[in-house]
């Protein structure tokens, strides 16, 4: 089967969505029950942009949904969501989830290297640290940019760095998640696009498929990712934190 998106991906999210028992399957819901789940993600959803919906969980979580191998014909997403209502089950806001196709990476390597954008690396470690006094607390927790992340590129306007990206490997796979910040001052004038693509050409050239996640209510970022030429895949919501110690038997 042909695909869009580079097999990394496609089998990433395979293999995540459809490891385990299936207990409910038609053209627009399968649900899952599986018993390898990682603590902090015994319950997730990944949607397409199409709208189908997979879910996958722990077997005490499907218990507390009232979830069995009998389930009947037409249950759906909204009779899932509002189980989940029912037992007080919370998701942590929907990440999408941003990629580049196959023909999009092989512009993007062919792409020219920007004058005012470059691999950051430690010895750049005053001029980083410099970057992030001029920044909230809040847009760097958000952004998680890290100068000992796996790769990091900056783009620099008045002899300083005014954005930085970094890209740390993902779930152990050959996928590279992605962070990026601009100084507000900034914002605006194209710097995070360049960086964006620099790290992510980067990122190609090793071997990994570059990803990008938001909040869906983040349009700004939003616009970001598509700005750099990354096509939205579908996606991903995970139980809330609080909700991941698992109930009783």
């Amino acid at each position: 089967m042909i695909t869009k998106f580079s097999p990394i991906i496609e089998g990433y999210w395979h293999d995540l969505f459809l490891t385990g028992d299936q207990i409910y399957h038609d053209e627009q819901l399968t649900v899952l029950v599986s018993t390898v789940l990682q603590p902090d993600r015994g319950l997730m959803l990944r949607q397409s942009v199409e709208g189908r919906l997979w879910a996958v969980m722990t077997p005490a979580i499907a218990g507390k949904l009232r979830l069995s191998t009998g389930l009947q014909a037409g249950f759906s997403e909204a009779l899932l969501r509002q189980r989940l209502q029912e037992a007080e089950i919370r998701l942590h806001g929907a990440d999408q989830l941003f990629y580049f196709s196959a023909a999009d990476q092989q512009a993007l390597l062919q792409q020219a290297p920007l004058a005012h954008v470059r691999q950051l690396h430690a010895e750049d470690a005053a001029l980083f640290a410099r970057f992030q006094s001029l920044a909230s607390e809040q847009d760097l927790d958000d952004a998680y940019v890290e100068l000992d992340h796996w790769a990091v590129f900056g783009a620099f306007a008045d002899g300083q760095l005014v954005c930085a990206a970094s890209m740390y490997p993902w779930d152990g796979k050959k996928i590279a998640d992605t962070g990026v910040l601009t100084l507000p001052q900034y914002r605006g004038a194209g710097h995070a696009r360049g960086v964006i693509r620099a790290i992510s050409r980067y990122a190609c050239e090793q071997g990994y498929q570059p990803q990008y996640r938001c909040q869906t209510d983040n349009l700004a970022s939003t616009a970001l990712a598509k700005a750099a030429g990354l096509e939205l895949y579908g996606r991903w919501e995970v139980i809330d934190s609080e909700e991941t110690n698992e109930p009783d038997a």
